[in-house]
């Protein structure tokens, strides 16, 4: 097995461009099966979850190609409308169901993956599918689908926010018969993008206030050429790392629109930052101190920087406190960060004012950091994508070399990550 060592203690000093977003790439891949026609897509982040959207949808009969940072995928006629034989399971399985419905009246999909930081069931998106006239049989290993002639559109009045979910539902409603209304749908900019993305192909979506989505079906989309926005969790993952270091890291290409709520924290928490037109600089600062957080659905600050930003935390003079609203199960990373020497109690009440779906549940989803504290190097094993961001910006700070397993992990949602660590000065060995 691979491992990564890092030696930390060095201010990180330079310029890392910004791939473009995973969680957008990967559903605009998806997307290209909506249409017979072309579909190219620019900035496509290289690591394996936009391999893993690429199996996905060549699975069931797309030809792609990739030829540096763009993919062009063609998808004339569903070879199959199974995509049971994958190599390897992913939560982004469930959305080729509204897709093949479309274009061939039936979908059998495996069962979802993903990482684990909780669990994150199908039924959103079964029940929205159902509304919408599919009939679902839940079997062992999957989901068998079917629609007779095309999916009606209708109201979809999502329970939570769900990203995917509501990823479903537009699948579902460009290309249902009359109108879908989305209400309580996510908006964060991975959405908006795809919205776009889908506009150009001939779809007619409109956003409302207060997280109203309206959908008006067409009976064809067309090809499209789109460029991916650039992805606002690495752009937190290098702050977090110039933060940590004490360093200066301009991240080319980062969208300030999309990331400001978390520029409000570091501004809180003592770090410093400055927009440019062609990115942001961020610079970290001898003394921080502690602040209240909560994540939330876009546009508060998203459950993929509290991982990272909570080893900041760690150095920070005093008491933070993280309230997760998002997921249930995501503090588990905490513990090796504790054997690094800091102060971490988790607690399952709501420390924290944003209406809460796990009050009075028993999830460890608020958490006390009591600092400053000096981080020691150990050995660890990378649970999920951004724990294992985390535990990369906790081994750059620590004193000596840590020993990180599973970095699997982190090749799946950072493209080219080592070559881009060393370029800004970190000590690091991945063989």
């Amino acid at each position: 097995m691979k491992q990564l060592k890092i030696t930390g203690g060095q201010p990180l000093k330079g310029t890392v461009k910004i791939a473009g977003a995973k969680n957008a790439a990967s559903k605009m891949i998806i997307a290209s099966l909506l249409t017979d026609q072309e579909v190219v897509i620019e900035n496509i982040p290289l690591q394996q979850e936009s391999d893993i959207a690429r199996e996905l949808v060549e699975a069931v009969g797309a030809k792609t190609t990739i030829d540096d940072h763009t993919i062009r995928i063609q998808v004339k006629k569903i070879a199959q409308t199974s995509a049971m034989a994958l190599s390897r399971k992913n939560r982004l399985s469930i959305l080729l169901a509204a897709p093949l419905l479309h274009r061939a009246g039936e979908a059998h999909v495996p069962s979802v993956g993903g990482d684990k930081i909780g669990p994150r069931p199908v039924d959103f998106h079964l029940e929205i599918l159902k509304k919408m006239g599919a009939e679902v049989d839940v079997q062992d290993d999957g989901y068998h689908l079917k629609v007779d002639g095309r999916l009606m559109g209708s109201l979809i009045n999502l329970p939570y926010p769900s990203v995917g979910a509501t990823e479903t539902a537009i699948f579902a409603g460009v290309l249902a018969e009359g109108r879908t209304v989305i209400k309580n749908a996510a908006i964060e900019p991975e959405i908006i993008g795809l919205i776009m993305m889908l506009q150009k192909m001939g779809a007619i979506i409109e956003m409302g206030a207060g997280r109203h989505i309206e959908i008006v079906g067409v009976e064809k989309l067309n090809g499209v050429r789109h460029k991916v926005l650039p992805d606002r969790m690495e752009v937190a993952s290098y702050a977090c790392m110039a933060l940590v270091t004490r360093g200066e890291i301009f991240c080319e290409g980062a969208e300030h629109s999309d990331l400001v709520t978390f520029l409000n924290a570091v501004r809180l928490v003592g770090g410093e930052y400055e927009v440019h037109d062609d990115g942001i600089l961020f610079r970290g600062a001898e003394h921080y101190k502690g602040i209240q957080l909560e994540t939330d659905t876009h546009p508060g600050f998203m459950t993929d920087w509290q991982q990272p930003f909570l080893v900041v935390l760690t150095l920070a003079e005093g008491t933070s406190v993280i309230h997760e609203t998002v997921m249930q199960d995501r503090f588990g990373y905490t513990e090796i960060l504790a054997k690094m020497g800091a102060d971490i109690t988790l607690f399952s009440k709501c420390l924290g004012e944003l209406p809460c779906r796990f009050k009075d549940q028993n999830y460890k989803h608020s958490a006390v950091i009591q600092g400053p504290a000096k981080l020691k190097a150990t050995e660890m094993t990378v649970p999920d994508i951004r724990a294992g961001l985390a535990y990369v910006v906790a081994a750059l700070v620590a004193d000596g070399t840590s020993v990180i397993d599973g970095v699997e992990h982190l090749e799946r949602g950072y493209e080219n990550l080592y070559n881009k660590l060393s370029s800004i000065g970190a000590e690091i060995n991945n063989e």
